[in-house]
């Protein structure tokens, strides 16, 4: 009831739909999207490998992160990145390098939102329901992730480019930074009265 009732937990499930979206249209696409680019079908694989790599790490500093800095703030700046990095990689001429550049740097913003996600969480409601309301906001992330999947497929199929999913993308990731953008830090009131 009082997650359900909280504002800021919704604004961080739907933030972690664009979450879902991204990577999994990423994930799924991006092979294609660099063959369609005229890149050998090996460069997608590697792609993919640095961004399993670099996950580790971004994954990692966004942790440590998140406990100097409000979390909140730092999911605002992470998709913001995720933005630009795209930007960035659909700019900048097709090549081997650039790639493996967008691999990296999306890699290091994968999943740096799951310790951020799930920390606002238990700082707002505690950890004895963070599985419960963990997978809640895990839900939007997996609608996300089905969205992202099946509309890449869909949009290339009826238009024969991925570019307007690319500008999806980016459009939900400054979407994705106004939801965080509001969310507070503050316990609620059950919290705050077991503290005094």
């Amino acid at each position: 009831r009082e997650a359900a009732g909280h504002g800021g937990f919704w604004l961080l499930a739907l933030g972690f739909f664009v979450c879902g979206f991204q990577v999994v249209f990423i994930g799924v696409h991006m092979p294609a999207y660099l063959v369609d680019q005229h890149l050998p079908a090996q460069v997608g694989t590697t792609v993919l490998a640095l961004v399993g790599l670099f996950n580790v790490f971004g994954t990692y500093t966004a942790g440590w992160l998140g406990s100097c800095y409000a979390k909140p703030k730092l999911l605002v700046a992470l998709y913001l990145l995720r933005g630009v990095v795209i930007v960035a990689f659909l700019w900048a001429p097709p090549s081997e390098w650039s790639a493996y550049a967008f691999g990296m740097a999306m890699g290091f913003l994968w999943l740096s939102t799951v310790p951020l996600t799930n920390g606002t969480v238990a700082t707002l409601f505690g950890v004895r329901n963070l599985s419960m309301l963990g997978g809640i906001v895990f839900l939007f992330h997996q609608l996300g992730s089905f969205l992202g999947g099946w509309l890449g497929g869909y949009l290339y199929d009826r238009t024969g480019s991925y570019m307007l999913v690319w500008q999806i993308c980016i459009g939900l990731s400054v979407m994705a930074a106004l939801l965080n953008w509001p969310v507070r830090e503050r316990p609620v009131a059950r919290l705050q009265a077991q503290a005094r």
